[in-house]
């Protein structure tokens, strides 16, 4: 219960000091505003330096920055089971392919 609050807390506070808008893509059919919203969940793992999930061998990697096409293809191959982690094929089997673009412009741009 107590790893659950602190996990909550780290979101709270990282959501408070996120950018108010990312800068919109040139992708005008993506809209980073919307991923914005998406990436809530997001926050609890990848959002706090150093985390390490379950999993103990596997670090959570750091995911502001990376390329659009580099989002869009690890999000698409773990919705379709190329890529095998249990929690990200749970958290992007309920993602369209439109929150895909929308999650990617957002993260692309996030420092």
């Amino acid at each position: 219960m107590m790893r659950l609050l602190t996990i909550a807390a780290a979101l709270a506070l990282t959501l408070a000091t996120a950018p108010a808008a990312a800068q919109e893509p040139s992708d005008t059919s993506a809209s980073a505003q919307n991923g914005y919203e998406l990436t809530y969940t997001c926050q609890g793992c990848h959002g706090i330096d150093g985390y390490k999930n379950a999993y103990p061998n596997y670090h959570v990697p750091k995911l502001g920055g990376q390329s659009v096409d580099y989002l869009v293809n690890a999000l698409t191959a773990y919705q379709n089971g190329t890529r095998s982690h249990p929690t990200m094929r749970a958290q992007a089997k309920g993602f369209s392919d439109q929150d895909i673009a929308d999650i990617a412009a957002f993260l692309s741009n996030v420092k």
